[in-house]
């Protein structure tokens, strides 16, 4: 039960950090053209791979 929790929970963030970084690309090109960059890709990989290891076998 503990497991399916934790899965559902790492499978939530993942699709919010998705969600999080399409809304943010506008900002994130206004940032680059400042020379600037914003690390979403590292947030949304770290949560890709706990979701895909959370998974059940």
């Amino acid at each position: 039960m503990e497991s399916q929790l934790y899965s559902g929970v790492v499978f939530a963030l993942y699709q919010l950090s998705v969600l999080t970084g399409i809304l943010l690309l506008p900002v994130a090109l206004l940032m680059r053209r400042l020379g600037l960059s914003v690390p979403m890709h590292r947030v949304v990989r770290r949560l890709e791979e706990a979701h895909e290891s959370a998974r059940p076998a």
